[in-house]
């Protein structure tokens, strides 16, 4: 046994320490629990077939389906458009949001989503962003709480009670004390934290979507060379395919975009052509959005009888019609030491090779004009094209520049597609088969996420991206540690010594001592290792007195979410900490007061929610 307190006490100091990432102190912890000899090979590995590692896994596959398909985004753009200029309003929207928000999508995801708005917001209001990032990073935790998969402690602690023997929680039941606590963390902000926050002044105004195109509208100057076009039942392009014209040569005009205003799906037609090829066929009404100079498309139109409608304002078109979650713009620049430099290109075609379309090209802050040009340092390009091949085109050509982050522009954008009804559906679908029990959870989530995977609303890149492999890794490596703390009698020595200390005079008392430890852990190692450490502990204590061990593991789960006083408790303390400009004292001045009311409000609630 004072083995396996050695290696317990080494582990948590390589946590507090912080010089290693979790997942490596873990996988050390754990391969000294098999080289010690404390536990056997099958022991050893078993976290990483464990359900509750598996549905983590999943659920990460399905938030990073939500933010591709923009749910996420339009969910934060509501949010911040709801609050108006107020300051306070603003507080209260992004706090709840990142509540609610978090109570479907990962507590990192909702802060990675909701910090840009949320800046940007801050600035345009004229308040700091210091004034918003830690609620929102609050606020992402205590919403955790509102349901089964909120957060990794939640499907820890339930998955340890069944592994006990015992009944495991519902899908919502979590949000019997969450709801409350996230309630509290509001009315907190909105009359003392508000107060607490720091006014740090930071240099990170952001530039969104919205406005990095309209600086590529004035740079490029595009304004006036876009159009869209009908066909009509009379013009000869209907039934014909696009590589017959020759649009780009003949009349130096290119097809971006065709909607179909009567895609017939029988025939596999879909409603939009985002990118044409030349084996497109144009039908019957369908709208092009073309680019080229007026007096081209004027005469466009009356060769091939079509029609002019009307264009929205340039920035709207771009916006809403040529970037979506698939379809995306970006600024490429040119290196010195690039292979293109000193290459004749056509301005039409150059770019077709690599999937994607060149909008425009700019040299010496100048527009380039002309059907053919040669290629010189410090070119840019503006080109449009699938998000995956504009990443692509930065792997394969070394010497250029993709101007911004393709992959976070991605999921900026908050028009919805077929895609993100899907997404939705198979989180709904999740939640109904948890909240009925048809299946467990770690096979409702791995449905789900099939789902997301095989209908295409994340590609297996992407998803396997959007997986915190560091979280996972640790988790299925600290598993072992709770094993290994039952074998060897050391989990029943703490939970003898809380029962002997506090559980003799009474059973609050106990769940206070067990909210204090479990709190104290996670302020300085990852939240999801202090669910794993500390839910056997609690089990045995309960059984000890004789009690229900519900109302403990459900404090396991809320202290566990109170990281409030550091900013490394949380990943989701640390994505905040340089953008508001914290330093360590803002946590702990801000979050002590509402550790507090936590610790308070949960010795109220829990014991008559769940009796002893």
């Amino acid at each position: 046994m004072s083995l396996m307190i050695a290696i317990l006490v080494i582990t948590i100091s390589l946590f507090i320490w912080g010089k290693f990432t979790p997942d490596i102190i873990a996988l050390l912890s754990m391969l000294s629990l098999f080289i010690f000899g404390i536990l056997d090979l099958t022991e050893t590995l078993s976290g990483f077939s464990n359900p509750t590692v598996i549905m983590i896994a999943a659920l990460f596959i399905i938030g990073e389906g939500l933010s591709q398909t923009g749910w996420t985004a339009l969910a934060g753009e509501k949010f911040i458009k709801l609050a108006g200029k107020s300051k306070v309003k603003l507080l209260l929207i992004t706090t709840l949001g990142s509540g609610l928000l978090s109570g479907v999508v990962s507590n990192t995801g909702t802060v990675a989503t909701l910090m840009p708005v949320t800046i940007s917001s801050a600035w345009s209001i004229g308040t700091l962003p210091s004034k918003l990032l830690m609620p929102v990073a609050f606020g992402s935790n205590t919403g955790g709480l509102l349901t089964l998969t909120g957060t990794p402690p939640n499907i820890i602690v339930n998955n340890t009670m069944m592994e006990s023997g015992l009944e495991g929680f519902s899908f919502f039941e979590f949000g019997l004390i969450g709801l409350p606590l996230l309630i509290l963390a509001l009315l907190y902000f909105r009359f003392v934290g508000y107060k607490l926050l720091p006014s740090n002044k930071t240099n990170n105004k952001p530039v969104n979507i919205s406005t990095t195109l309209h600086q590529w509208i004035k740079a490029y100057q595009v304004d006036g060379e876009y159009y869209r076009l009908r066909v009509r039942s009379v013009s000869p392009l209907l039934n014909t395919k696009l590589g017959d014209w020759d649009f780009e040569n003949k009349h130096n005009i290119s097809i971006l975009r065709i909607k179909r205003r009567h895609p017939n799906r029988l025939k596999g037609n879909s409603p939009f052509i985002e990118l044409p090829t030349g084996d497109t066929e144009f039908l019957y009404h369908d709208i092009i959005t073309v680019k080229g100079n007026t007096e081209a498309i004027n005469a466009l139109m009356i060769k091939y009888r079509l029609g002019l409608l009307p264009l929205d304002p340039i920035k709207d078109e771009l916006r809403e019609n040529l970037i979506n979650q698939e379809v995306g713009m970006t600024e490429v620049l040119v290196t010195p030491q690039s292979s293109w430099v000193g290459r004749k290109v056509s301005f039409n075609h150059f770019f077709e090779r690599y999937n994607v379309q060149l909008m425009a090209a700019s040299r010496n802050g100048q527009p380039l004009e002309g059907s053919e040009f040669t290629i010189k340092a410090g070119d840019a390009f503006l080109i449009r094209g699938q998000w995956s091949a504009i990443d692509e085109l930065k792997k394969h050509y070394e010497h250029i520049v993709i101007c911004g982050s393709p992959e976070g522009m991605a999921k900026t954008v908050t028009k919805l597609s077929p895609k993100s009804y899907i997404a939705l559906f198979s989180l709904l679908l999740m939640i109904a088969m948890l909240v009925f029990k048809i299946v467990p959870g770690a096979i409702a989530a791995l449905i789900s996420a099939g789902i997301i995977l095989i209908t295409g609303c994340v590609p297996m890149v992407k998803a396997y991206k959007g997986i915190s492999w560091i979280s996972v890794v640790m988790i299925a490596a600290m598993i072992p540690m709770g094993i290994a703390l039952q074998k060897t009698g050391t989990a029943e020595l703490i939970a003898n010594g809380l029962v002997s200390s506090l559980g003799n005079l009474h059973p609050v008392v106990l769940l206070g001592g067990v909210f204090l430890l479990t709190t104290t852990f996670s302020q300085v190692i990852n939240n999801s290792a202090t669910a794993v450490l500390m839910a056997p502990i609690v089990i045995i204590a309960a059984n000890t007195l004789n009690i229900s061990p519900a109302p403990f593991m459900i404090v396991v789960a809320i202290s566990a979410s109170t990281a409030f006083l550091t900013p490394v408790g949380t990943t989701t303390n640390a994505m905040v900490m340089t953008a508001g400009g914290y330093k360590f004292m803002d946590y702990l001045k801000v979050g002590a007061p509402l550790l507090l009311l936590f610790l308070i409000t949960s010795l109220i609630l829990v014991p008559l929610i769940w009796p002893f």
